[in-house]
C-alpha cells in the first residue's frame, strides 16, 4: 500500500546498567512510549521530576489510530509545550453532520462562542502525534531518558518500590525506582505480569478502518451515516485527517472475517460504493477492530500506576481513548510531584484513583450507550433507532436522543475530597472539580490567553479591580501568603491599583474581550484557586489568604493523610515474569 509517512528510526543505545554491579534506582520508570507515556514524562519534567521511559519498539505508531484530539486535550498539550505543532498540521474542524440512509437529518457545532484558543477538535494521525511529543521529550532531555528497544520482562512489585528486569540486545538489567508508571496499552503486559485484569464489555460487532489517499471535495466535517445506500443495514463514518487523507469507518457485523474484511480487494469495493465510479483513490491503512469497553477496578498496586489503555479502553466513537488518557496523565503528574519532592503526603495519590475511575466510568457509559445505539442487537433496539432518527429530522428535540457517539468532553470532579466547599453565585460551569476556560487577554501590551497563564504551579486568579484601600489589605495579606507558599503563582485581573501589581510572582492581565468577568463570574474582590493541572478547586466571592492556604492545603491532601489508614489497601506485590 502507498503511504504518505515515513516512520522515523529511533536511536538503541546501549544502557551504562549493563557495566555497573549494583542496581541503578530512580523516581520514576514510565513502561510504554506511546502518547500516555511520553505526556507523562513530560508533564513531569516541566514540574521538575525525572523519569527513565522504556519502550520495546524503536518508532512511533503504525498506521493512523487515533485522530481526533479535543479543544481539552490541546490545551494540556500546549501546556506541555507541544500542542501548535498538532494544530499547525491538523485539520480543525467543529462541525459534524447526520445521515439516515440517503438523506440529512441534522447538523451540530461543537464550539458555537467565540474567544479560544484551542478549536473544538482537530483530526491528525496518531504517528504525527506521537512524533511531536518525541521531539518535546528530547528537548527535555536533561529530566526525559528516552530508551527504545528495551523491553521490561520481570517486575517484582513491592509496597515501599518496584524493581523491573529490562531485556537489550546487549543483555539484560534490573533498575529499581519508586514508582512505576506503566503505559503499555490495552493489552498490557505489565497487567498480566502481576495478575491483575481490565473487566468490561467486548460488543459483538466489527469495524473497518479504512485510511484511503484521495483528493476530495468533502468539507471538512464529522460524517456519520446510518443505514446508508451504499452500505445497508449497518453505519459509516467519514472524517478527513492531513495529506489528503481520509479516515472511513464501516460497521460490518459480527459475523464478518476480520483476516477477509483487510484484504484490499474486499476494502476496495466497499469504498468505491460510497465514493462512486469515478473517484480515485488509493489504499494507505487499514484495521478492523472490536469494541471493548473496560477498565481496571484498582489504578494503583502498590507503587504501580496503570494509565491510557492499560487503565482502560472505550470504543472509537466518541474520541473518548486518547482524551481520556491526557486527562489521566494531566491528573497524576502534580500529584507524583509533590509527593516526590516532599510537598505532600502519599495519600495524595490515591486520589488519582479517585478521579481518574470517575473520569473513566463516565467515558465507558458514554462509549456504551453509543455503541448500542450505533449497533442495535434486537428488533425493538432498532426501531427505536431509527424512529429517533425520523424524528431528529424535524424536530429539535429527537436530536438529543441521536447518539452517533457523544464526543469527548473535559471531566469535571464532582465530589473530590480535593475540592473546596462553598463559592456559590459563580457559573455552575466553573464549579470546583472543573477545567478552567480560556479567554483572550491583554498581557504587557500583547494579545495573550488566560490558559497560558495557568499550569504546572497553584495558580490564584484574582480580580483585582478593587478600591485602593482593600488593594493594600490584600496586598499585607497575600504578600504573607505568597512568602509561606511557593509553589503559587498570582494572575491578577486588572487594572488594579499599585499595591498588588507589585505583588511577587504576580502578573496582571487586562480582560480584552471582558469574557473572563463573562465566564467566571468574577467581581472586584473575588477569585479562583487552580491547581496545577489547570482544575478549580476552590473560588470566593471576597478572596482572604488564610482561605486560600486552606484550600491549598485541602487540594494537596493534608485531609487526606489523616484517614489514609482506613481507606483500603492496594493488592500485595507479586514477583513476576513475562
Amino acid at each position: 500500500m502507498p503511504t504518505t509517512y515515513k516512520n522515523p528510526v529511533y536511536p538503541y543505545r546501549r544502557p551504562p546498567e549493563l557495566d555497573r554491579d549494583d542496581v541503578r534506582h530512580c523516581p520514576v520508570v514510565i513502561v510504554g512510549a506511546g502518547p500516555t507515556g511520553l505526556a507523562m514524562a513530560i508533564d513531569l519534567a516541566q514540574q521538575g521530576i525525572a523519569s527513565v521511559v522504556l519502550d520495546d519498539n524503536n518508532t512511533v505508531s503504525v498506521g493512523s489510530r487515533a485522530i481526533c484530539f479535543a479543544k481539552r486535550t490541546l490545551e494540556i498539550l500546549d501546556r506541555l509545550g507541544c500542542g501548535q505543532p498538532m494544530i499547525d498540521k491538523g485539520v480543525t474542524w467543529q462541525h459534524g453532520r447526520v445521515f439516515f440512509q440517503e438523506r440529512e437529518v441534522y447538523d451540530f457545532n461543537l464550539l458555537p462562542e467565540e474567544g479560544h484558543r484551542m478549536p473544538a477538535f482537530i483530526n491528525l494521525q496518531q504517528y504525527y502525534f506521537e512524533e511531536y511529543l518525541v521531539d518535546r521529550a528530547d528537548e527535555l532531555s536533561d529530566l526525559i531518558e528516552l530508551r527504545w528497544k528495551h523491553k521490561v520482562i520481570e517486575v517484582d512489585s513491592r509496597p515501599e518500590r518496584s524493581e523491573i528486569v529490562v531485556s537489550t540486545e546487549d543483555g539484560d538489567y534490573r533498575l529499581s525506582c519508586d514508582y512505576l508508571l506503566v503505559a503499555d496499552g490495552a493489552n498490557s503486559k505489565i497487567r498480566d505480569m502481576l495478575g491483575l485484569e481490565s473487566r468490561g464489555q467486548i460488543f459483538q460487532d466489527h469495524f473497518l478502518i479504512a485510511d484511503v489517499i484521495m483528493k476530495a471535495d468533502f468539507p471538512t466535517e464529522r460524517w456519520f451515516w446510518f443505514d446508508p445506500p451504499f452500505h445497508p443495514n449497518q453505519s459509516v463514518l467519514l472524517h478527513k485527517q492531513p495529506d489528503n487523507v481520509w479516515r472511513i469507518d464501516f460497521q460490518l457485523g459480527w459475523d464478518a472475517d476480520p483476516e477477509e474484511e483487510k484484504k484490499e480487494e474486499n476494502i476496495r469495493p466497499r469504498v468505491q460504493a460510497m465514493l462512486g465510479e469515478d473517484v480515485e483513490f488509493e489504499l494507505e491503512w487499514a484495521s478492523v477492530y472490536t469494541f471493548r469497553c473496560r477498565k481496571m477496578d484498582d489504578y494503583i498496586h502498590n507503587r504501580v500506576f496503570f494509565m491510557g489503555d492499560a487503565a482502560h479502553q472505550v470504543s472509537p466513537f466518541g474520541a473518548r481513548g486518547a482524551n481520556g488518557a491526557l486527562q489521566s496523565t494531566e491528573n497524576l503528574a502534580w500529584k507524583l510531584a509533590r509527593v516526590l519532592r516532599g510537598r505532600a503526603p502519599e495519600a495524595l495519590l490515591e486520589t488519582y484513583n479517585d478521579e481518574r475511575q470517575h473520569g473513566a466510568a463516565e467515558n465507558i457509559l458514554n462509549s456504551t450507550r453509543a455503541t448500542d445505539f450505533i449497533t442495535p442487537k434486537s428488533r425493538i433496539s432498532r426501531v427505536f433507532r431509527d424512529t429517533t432518527l425520523e424524528l431528529a429530522e424535524h424536530y429539535p428535540f429527537a436530536r438529543s436522543l441521536v447518539n452517533s457517539g457523544r464526543l469527548s468532553v473535559p471531566c469535571r470532579y464532582d465530589g473530590s475530597p480535593l475540592n473546596d466547599t462553598g463559592g456559590e453565585g459563580f457559573p455552575l460551569e466553573l464549579r470546583p472539580g472543573s477545567p478552567a476556560k480560556d479567554a483572550p487577554i491583554r498581557l504587557a501590551g500583547q494579545s495573550a490567553w488566560l490558559l497560558n497563564q495557568l499550569g504546572n504551579r497553584f495558580v490564584l486568579l484574582l480580580d483585582g479591580r478593587v478600591n485602593s484601600a482593600r488593594a493594600e489589605s490584600l496586598q499585607a495579606e497575600l504578600q504573607s501568603l505568597l512568602d509561606e507558599r511557593d509553589d503559587l503563582d498570582l494572575v491578577i485581573v486588572g487594572p488594579t491599583p499599585h499595591a498588588l501589581s507589585e505583588l511577587p510572582r504576580s502578573v496582571t492581565v487586562e480582560d480584552a474581550e471582558n469574557l473572563i468577568g463573562e465566564r467566571y463570574g468574577l467581581t472586584a474582590g473575588a477569585g479562583y484557586l487552580l491547581r496545577p493541572d489547570q482544575h478549580v478547586t476552590a473560588r470566593w466571592p471576597e478572596v482572604s489568604a488564610r482561605a486560600v492556604g486552606a484550600a491549598m492545603d485541602r487540594a494537596l491532601g493534608a485531609n487526606l493523610a489523616a484517614v489514609s489508614e482506613d481507606r483500603p489497601d492496594h493488592q500485595g506485590g507479586r514477583h513476576a515474569t513475562a
